[in-house]
């Protein structure tokens, strides 16, 4: 019996490590703060936001549908499945892409978001281990490192540009 061409799986798992001139609790309510959660993970230039929700405690979820240029409409589908404040973020996702009436996936991914205390800054290990879909589900492991790359920059900046912007709300 043949086996359809979606059947193809790679995995993959890659961890970035990044230093912010912000505390952990600055770190952490970036993450925890639905408005600062996202200027910097989901508006990036050229993205459109069709919807979009950030419910950050354990067992809430996170996600929604977007378009970047004239590409498919991707979503992301989050879990968070564990949160220590101030300390560690675990998530699950599913991404994937709109083809019509179908709703692709393309990868699911499990990621640790570790923030360790350094000096007076945060250090960041961000660890993803995921497996992708479809016969070039290989290709996609560098791609997404260089996304993940790119979101956590987003981050630096959401830290120097509005260092006095996130709520101070409850501990999560």
């Amino acid at each position: 019996m043949t086996q359809p061409a979606r059947s193809a799986l790679a995995h993959g798992m890659f961890t970035i490590e990044r230093r912010y001139d912000a505390s952990p609790e600055r770190v952490f309510q970036a993450w925890a703060d639905p408005d600062a959660f996202r200027r910097w993970f989901v508006e990036a230039p050229g993205a459109t936001v069709h919807d979009w929700v950030h419910e950050f405690r354990v067992g809430g979820r996170g996600g929604g549908r977007y378009r970047f240029g004239d590409h498919a409409i991707g979503f992301n589908d989050t879990r968070f499945l564990d949160l220590v404040p101030n300390h560690r973020i675990i998530l699950s996702y599913v991404m994937g892409r709109e083809l019509g009436d179908e709703r692709r996936r393309d990868s699911a991914s499990l990621a640790t978001i570790e923030l360790l205390a350094d000096g007076s800054g945060t250090r960041l290990v961000y660890t993803e281990q995921g497996a992708y879909f479809g016969d070039d589900g290989a290709a996609h492991i560098p791609l997404r490192e260089q996304g993940c790359t790119a979101m956590l920059e987003n981050l630096a900046r959401e830290l120097e540009n509005n260092a006095g912007s996130a709520s101070q709300g409850e501990p999560v």
